[in-house]
């Protein structure tokens, strides 16, 4: 079973997750999820362990945790498509505003044309 580790301190490594969740049985791998940039963790990762029940355990005694000075979320991972947000439904904010019909008008930058 896979499980979402939250709230993770920044300097908290790979064998220092380990070490935790061992104590509830084996881990078969731990993640830490880090700025493709910069690097730096993005203070969540992931716990994969041996079976269901270990990784039960793990989660009922390590969720609200205090470890090295911030209190752990953990729970059993979902699927990106089930964790709704902003991948949901591209609605709204950002991308192109293809139904507005004012293409390179007033807003500045480009010049008129296009279709409209």
């Amino acid at each position: 079973m896979k499980m979402y580790v939250g709230n993770l301190p920044y300097q908290a490594s790979e064998d220092d997750i380990r070490q935790a969740f061992e104590e509830h049985g084996a881990v078969s791998s731990v993640t830490i999820i880090k700025d493709r940039f910069s690097g730096q963790s993005k203070g969540f990762g992931f716990v994969e362990m041996g079976s269901d029940a270990e990784a039960k355990a793990a989660m009922t005694s390590l969720d609200g945790m205090e470890f090295k000075g911030r209190k752990l979320t953990v729970n059993e991972a979902r699927p990106m498509t089930d964790r709704g947000g902003r991948d949901r439904d591209r609605g709204g904010r950002g991308g192109g505003d293809r139904d507005r019909g004012d293409r390179g008008g007033s807003r500045g930058g480009g010049g008129g044309g296009g279709r409209w």
